[in-house]
């Protein structure tokens, strides 16, 4: 028995499902075929968990400083079953709704393990049967899983990734290590110190988040201490051994000495890698790029009719990126010119304070031989900042000096995730600081500040001192 579809997505998650309802809006039979829970990594392993974990443990941070605007209270605890739970029912609550979108949308849900048997051809294998699908397109959103790293002791015991971390329950560790200072590892960070866990980060760079500006590394960094987390740079692990108890021990070498530290768990946050095992037939071949499938610009691989997006390609791991990258693969498929614009893509951390960055930074522009303005507030002039105990933070714009059209921007506040959008639409749409400078921001509210930072371009910004001459 053979079933026929136009098109077969492989993977369900922000780049697999919204691909697949794209192409049924675009009049195509389409598949989604899913080995594990719809929703895929971001919803059920990686974005939504962990930002619904760091909700919890940022309430439960700020509501111990709540007696300083006279807000009493007693015996303030968590219970950290509860919170797994209430983050478990946020993730079904969102899968539900996905799956009702693709069965209104009558997308084809299949469970079980997809292999690309040939163009046009893929065998599904269920527990109790095998079936071969024909398609006309297929397209592999099988995402990414996490990097092990050869590292001597990374079987133990306790040395788990964020998979095992988003689903822990009981009483966080004692103390957590975490190898790798990039996003994830800095938001686990976040997490466990706010709910009271002692904290180290191990970094192989000389800094954390090493793929942001600078001056946002930096802050992020002593925001950290601040809160107590320790952090090493220009570190390298070089064993993990059982210790004394309910310990590891891990040896790191830091400016040619070796260390010892503890923990009760350590986290590998080294990055991801794509899914891609067991996805094809030994007679099927796709040219690589390095560990990622190679495409081209209409993300079509080196077999015609098969395609690849997200994680699985070379690119930012970002989940909105794979979802926009779906549905322009999904309309160059059907002869459509791509409705999104592909190379603005915003990245955010959920830090306390956020981190949002856009576009080019300073460096970047000047690269490409713009004469760069820049426009800068720092957020403890901001009135909302202000009255909500904000922590200290900036707004920064970069602008082509000649046409004041804005290349990029870096957000470091409350609600910077939020806020980005605004640049991200500017950026896109070709407009300059003079045209976001001529939008009304309500007061008191964060996003002030765009006007702030866009008029500083000028130096014309009310609510700035101005930089002595």
């Amino acid at each position: 028995m053979k079933d026929r579809f136009d098109l077969i997505v492989i993977g369900s998650g922000p780049g697999g499902y919204v691909a697949a309802i794209k192409a049924a809006k675009l009049g195509m039979k389409t598949a989604l075929i899913e080995s594990r829970e719809i929703g895929g990594t971001c919803l059920n392993r990686g974005c939504i968990p962990t930002k619904t974990l760091m909700h919890s443990s940022h309430l439960y941070y700020e509501a111990q400083s709540l007696q300083e605007i006279g807000i009493r209270y007693e015996g303030l605890h968590f219970d950290m079953d509860q919170i797994q739970e209430h983050k478990d029912s946020i993730v079904n609550k969102i899968r539900q709704g996905i799956v009702a979108l693709l069965e209104a949308n009558k997308v084809t849900i299949l469970y079980g393990t997809a292999t690309i048997l040939g163009e046009g051809r893929i065998q599904l294998k269920t527990s109790e049967s095998e079936l071969e699908l024909e398609t006309g397109k297929i397209l592999i959103a099988t995402g990414s899983k996490p990097v092990i790293p050869k590292i001597e002791g990374a079987n133990l015991n306790n040395v788990i990734t964020s998979d095992e971390l988003l689903s822990k329950k009981g009483n966080p560790y004692d103390k957590l290590l975490i190898i790798g200072g990039g996003v994830i590892g800095v938001e686990f960070a976040t997490i466990y110190k706010e709910l009271g866990c002692e904290v180290e980060i191990i970094e192989a760079m000389d800094r954390i988040l090493p793929n942001m500006e600078k001056e946002i590394s930096q802050s992020i960094a002593m925001s950290l201490k601040k809160k107590g987390i320790v952090i090493h740079t220009k570190a390298k692990v070089t064993r993990i051994t059982e210790g004394e108890g309910n310990t590891l021990s891990c040896e790191y070498e830091e400016k040619d000495t070796l260390k010892i530290t503890s923990a009760n768990a350590v986290l590998l946050s080294v990055g991801r890698r794509a899914n891609l095992e067991g996805l094809f037939a030994p007679e099927v071949f796709l040219e690589l790029d390095g560990p990622n499938i190679k495409v081209d610009e209409k993300f079509e691989t080196s077999i015609s009719g098969i395609y690849a997006i997200g994680d699985a390609i070379r690119g930012k791991q970002l989940a909105h990126a794979a979802s926009a990258q779906g549905i322009v693969a999904v309309e160059k498929m059907c002869g459509k010119e791509p409705s999104i614009d592909l190379n603005i893509i915003p990245s955010c951390i959920y830090t306390q304070p956020e981190v949002a960055v856009v576009g080019l930074n300073e460096e970047e522009a000047e690269e490409k031989g713009y004469t760069v303005a820049i426009g800068k507030y720092p957020m403890l002039g901001n009135s909302k900042t202000i009255l909500s105990m904000g922590e200290r933070g900036f707004i920064k714009v970069i602008s082509d000096a000649g046409t004041g059209r804005i290349l990029g921007a870096q957000l470091l506040c409350d609600r910077a995730t939020d806020m980005v959008s605004e640049f991200t639409t500017a950026i896109v749409n070709g407009l300059t600081t003079k045209d976001l400078a001529a939008a009304i921001h309500p007061h008191p509210t964060y996003s002030e500040a765009i006007t702030e930072a866009v008029e500083d371009v000028e130096g014309m910004a009310i609510h700035l001192i101005p930089k002595k001459k």
